[in-house]
């Protein structure tokens, strides 16, 4: 199988190394970029083939994926189309890029997939919402295991889709403020900064890998900590009472908010 990667920025770059390392089955990737240290940078972290141009990463692959900006997407697109063949999927990331865009661009019969990655597929432990538009159950299940080397996928609707980028997508700057906030209190105690970030992150993943793991509601997990009397409950009630909940609800909110207006182009 063949795989195109069309932008080797943060996203681009670590989807390719996932694809790159922990693809179980045959997988060939190039990789392009108009800006030529990304590109040289990616090409060395993840074995793939840099190419000169658009038309040679793209020619004889089965799948592309676009990861440039929003802002050069459809321009990006346009070249892609010119080149790629008959029966390749197009996999587009771009924030706020619809499935009738992409309709507009490549035809509306064309398979293509809408993606909603996040940052920590980084270090394999992301979620990607996929929406896929005309693709066969064996491509469904292609892109599915692709993304699988990166975490966790969602096959979904557009709509869902791009509701699950306000908590996924936006989530890891909400969770860094959060790690930020128990380090620093950390040092407030005494504690070196290189020891408080570490304790805050590593409690952080540890209470995430717990809540997928035991599947337990997060309710219950949080009670489990809870001691009548004791130091936890004491901390959760300063955070009810600072309204912690509260002002995460109104992140998302806000994100949602901001989705629809980037999706009518504002």
């Amino acid at each position: 199988m063949n795989i195109a990667v069309i932008g080797t920025g943060n996203m681009g770059r670590a989807l390719a190394m996932g694809f790159a390392s922990r693809y179980d089955g045959d997988i060939d990737i190039s990789l392009y970029d108009v800006y030529e240290p990304s590109l040289r940078r990616a090409a060395e972290l993840t074995g793939a083939r840099a190419c000169g141009s658009i038309e040679e990463c793209v020619k004889d692959a089965d799948y592309i994926l676009i990861a440039v900006k929003p802002v050069n997407f459809d321009d990006t697109l346009k070249d892609v189309a010119g080149y790629m063949s008959g029966k390749a999927v197009i996999l587009s990331i771009a924030a706020a890029v619809t499935t009738g865009r992409i309709a507009g661009i490549i035809g509306s019969d064309r398979a293509f997939v809408r993606i909603m990655p996040n940052t920590p597929a980084q270090v394999g432990c992301g979620v990607s919402a996929v929406c896929p538009v005309n693709l066969t159950e064996e491509q469904i299940a292609t892109v599915h295991k692709l993304l699988s080397t990166c975490g966790e996928v969602i096959i979904c609707d557009e709509n869902t889709l791009d509701n699950i980028g306000c908590v996924s997508g936006t989530g890891p700057a909400y969770v860094m403020l959060f790690i930020e906030a128990m380090a620093d209190a950390a040092v407030g105690l005494g504690i070196k900064r290189a020891d408080a970030l570490k304790i805050a992150a590593a409690t952080v993943m540890g209470s995430g890998k717990l809540c997928l793991e035991t599947g337990d509601n997060p309710a219950v997990l949080k009670d489990m900590v809870c001691s009548p009397g004791g130091t936890t409950i004491a901390g959760v009630k300063a955070l009810e009472e600072n309204g912690l909940r509260n002002s995460v609800i109104k992140a998302v909110d806000a994100a949602a908010e901001r989705t629809k207006q980037m999706k009518s182009g504002k």
